[in-house]
């Protein structure tokens, strides 16, 4: 499956786009209709600590799902987001099994 991650005005390092990378791939395991993915990191303008926003958008055969989370780091935030994903993904798959 094909992770495109883009940062909305600054940099990724390569621990954070691994860290998310394996965790995209691993929704492969939970449904293999996947075709790829796109992840979306910025910034939010709030003076708050949970201003780290992860915008996930999974390309499947259909409809695409799609979650974003906000949290107080990059990692978080991605979790959240998958989790979510995640339970899209089984809602998906029961659908199709009646």
């Amino acid at each position: 499956m094909k992770v495109s991650i883009n940062a909305v005005k600054f940099r990724t390092d390569k621990k954070l786009e691994s860290f998310i990378n394996e965790k995209v791939e691993k929704l492969s395991g939970v449904y293999d209709g996947i075709i790829g993915s796109e992840v979306t990191l910025k910034l939010d303008n709030a003076e708050t600590h949970d201003n780290k926003v992860a915008e996930i958008r999974l390309l499947i055969k259909g409809n695409d799902l799609f979650a974003k989370k906000q949290s107080t780091t990059f990692e978080e935030a991605t979790d959240a987001a998958i989790e979510a994903l995640r339970k899209q993904l089984d809602k998906h798959k029961e659908k199709f099994r009646k």
